[in-house]
């Protein structure tokens, strides 16, 4: 009888312990057993995140990554065209940049889904982008009649640049107040794909991604238009790889000119960020 008290009591003990540790009953606990990277990328991916929490100035308090902008809009991502450029767009051509920036931000939104499922509580399987404005200098630029899009002529930033409203802009009201935005939060954009005669390069950010005008739509039929894609990642918060590598990485796409599509080390870092941000989502 003793023994068995013993044992009762032993077992009690545990299980009080248990729930009186801070998470470790909790989904969030759960969640973090769903991390599980090949053993050969463990390394390096302790080494990103490392660097991250060193060199990143607000890491943890920035409220703007591309996750959060899926998640303000339960699982969509909008979009607004900046097109800098004095070359004519016809229905056909803007029909076709819609359908390859869907198709490439898609790819970014895929590797989060592992047999049919959000990886490590990722909750949405398909995350659509809605195109709700073209921002030019002239009107005339855009030969199309349709309303399919709203239509932003001679808004221009401080640089002289076309821009959608500012009053629709997610990057402007990250409260998500668009009170003031003529078609009401349905018409915001988190995001603009800026198309700049002549960039070279690419830059991306909270605010989007911009490249070459004359390089995007020459990519349009390409599998990855890999410069849209690199920039996509800095929008979800992966850092670039100018001055080193981690361990036995050599060749991904955020390591610019090393890789042209997203690699095993590239969807593993994008999972990794999303591990360390999920709980602000009670996730």
């Amino acid at each position: 009888m003793r023994r068995h008290l013993v044992r009762l009591l032993t077992v009690l003990a545990v299980l009080a312990a248990a729930f009186a540790t801070p998470g470790l009953a909790s989904g969030k606990a759960r969640a973090a057993d769903d991390w599980n990277p090949p053993a050969h990328l463990a390394q390096p991916l302790n080494e990103v995140w490392n660097h991250v929490e060193s060199t990143y100035g607000n890491l943890y308090g920035f409220r703007n990554y591309g996750w959060d902008q899926v998640m303000a809009n339960r699982g969509s991502v909008n979009y607004c065209v900046r097109w800098e450029s004095d070359a004519p767009v016809s229905a056909a051509l803007r029909d076709r940049i819609h359908a390859a920036l869907k198709r490439q931000f898609g790819k970014w939104m895929s590797a989060m889904v592992v047999n049919g499922k959000g990886h490590n509580a990722w909750p949405y399987t398909n995350v659509p982008v809605n195109i709700v404005g073209w921002a030019v200098k002239n009107r005339s630029t855009l030969q199309w009649t349709d309303n399919s899009v709203d239509i932003y002529a001679g808004v221009l930033d401080g640089g002289g640049s076309p821009q959608c409203a500012p009053d629709c802009g997610r990057f402007f009201h990250q409260d998500g107040n668009y009170s003031k935005c003529p078609g009401g939060a349905a018409r915001h954009y988190d995001q603009s794909l800026w198309l700049t005669k002549g960039f070279q390069g690419g830059a991306g950010g909270d605010w989007g991604q911009r490249m070459g005008q004359e390089y995007f739509t020459g990519a349009l039929n390409q599998e990855n238009i890999h410069i849209y894609l690199h920039e996509v990642g800095h929008t979800f918060g992966l850092d670039d790889f100018y001055d080193w590598s981690p361990t036995g990485q050599c060749c991904f796409l955020m390591k610019a000119g090393s890789a042209a599509q997203i690699t095993e080390f590239d969807t593993w870092m994008l999972r990794d960020f999303w591990r360390h941000l999920k709980s602000r989502y009670g996730l």
